[in-house]
């Protein structure tokens, strides 16, 4: 079992995941963090942490969100998606994407 970054984080990327996970999972992308399912070790701690509420555990994944499970598959594992370790402040125009939905378009492999 592992969790899931949904679309939520897109165009946000909010880092405050990042600063509680004791397995250093997260993988940061252009405006979108994921973790890595390999070093996910289900401990939840991230859940609660994030501002727009973008982590599941792969069991709570939203219908509309099941095909984020390959993407943070594929993307934790993508060349240039390096772990992140450290909190950094969240995209400058994060609070006008926060409460968007449907923003996979958006994405920057």
């Amino acid at each position: 079992m592992t969790h899931i970054v949904s679309d939520s984080c897109i165009r946000c990327k909010y880092t405050d995941c990042v600063d509680v996970c004791p397995v250093d999972c997260f993988r940061e992308g252009p405006n979108m963090l994921v973790i890595d399912p390999d070093e996910c070790i289900d401990c939840a701690v991230c859940i609660p942490e994030c501002p727009v509420n973008a982590i599941y555990a792969e069991e709570d994944v939203p219908a509309d969100q099941l095909h984020f499970i390959k993407l943070n598959v594929e993307l934790s594992n993508a060349p240039g998606w390096k772990s992140i370790t450290k909190r950094k402040e969240a995209l400058p125009d994060a609070e006008e994407w926060k409460d968007k939905t449907g923003k996979l378009s958006e994405l920057i492999r």
